[in-house]
């Protein structure tokens, strides 16, 4: 990777206090933790979103969290991406996960939606699934009854808040890692892992 190259971090979720907490804005706060190591505020208004610029190891990264809702997430990617001329491929987005556990990170380079919205959403609007991602485990349903709906704009029990928090961290260090060393080495030291005990 080259270290002139400009990335675009995307946290996904939905805006408004009454959602800050939920299963579906783990991407969010992920990138919030993310901006913080950068020293990089998200607060400037454009392409449908809240966005911020750092510099990393000599790259430009740009923070944004989309404020269409979660099904319309694609837009502010697909207008900031195509404003700075970022490819799919330096497109990294961090999201929740329901099909692992709280506390798990699985960090992809590309792949289909697998039903959650926001990336639908992403991937329609590119044209591509290729772009990498920071998959963070948010529980399954508790019956298959239920409705996923209710289910992502849930709040976490203390004990899953407990193992959320920390995979909102490494799943920061993972993002940075795929900066500076690529997707299969984050992929080699974030999945499936754990929290120390």
């Amino acid at each position: 990777m080259q270290p002139s190259e400009t990335w675009l971090i995307v946290g996904l979720g939905n805006p408004g206090a009454e959602y800050a907490r939920t299963r579906h804005n783990c991407g969010f706060r992920c990138l919030d933790l993310l901006a913080a190591r950068l020293g990089c505020k998200v607060d400037k208004g454009k392409f449908q979103g809240l966005y911020g610029k750092a510099v990393y190891e000599g790259r430009t990264v740009y923070l944004l969290k989309p404020q269409t809702y979660m099904n319309l997430s694609g837009r502010a990617v697909v207008q900031m991406s195509a404003f700075f001329k970022i490819p799919p491929s330096r497109i990294l987005v961090l999201f929740d996960d329901i099909s692992l556990p709280p506390g798990r990170l699985r960090v992809r380079a590309d792949g289909s939606a697998g039903g959650h919205n926001g990336i639908k959403s992403i991937i329609a609007e590119l044209g591509s699934q290729d772009f990498p991602r920071v998959k963070i485990g948010v529980g399954a349903k508790p019956h298959p009854q239920a409705e996923l709906a209710d289910w992502v704009l849930s709040g976490f029990t203390p004990a899953e808040e407990k193992a959320v928090a920390s995979a909102l961290g490494r799943g920061a260090d993972a993002a940075l890692c795929i900066l500076s060393h690529g997707v299969s080495e984050a992929a080699n030291r974030y999945n499936g892992s754990l929290p120390e005990a």
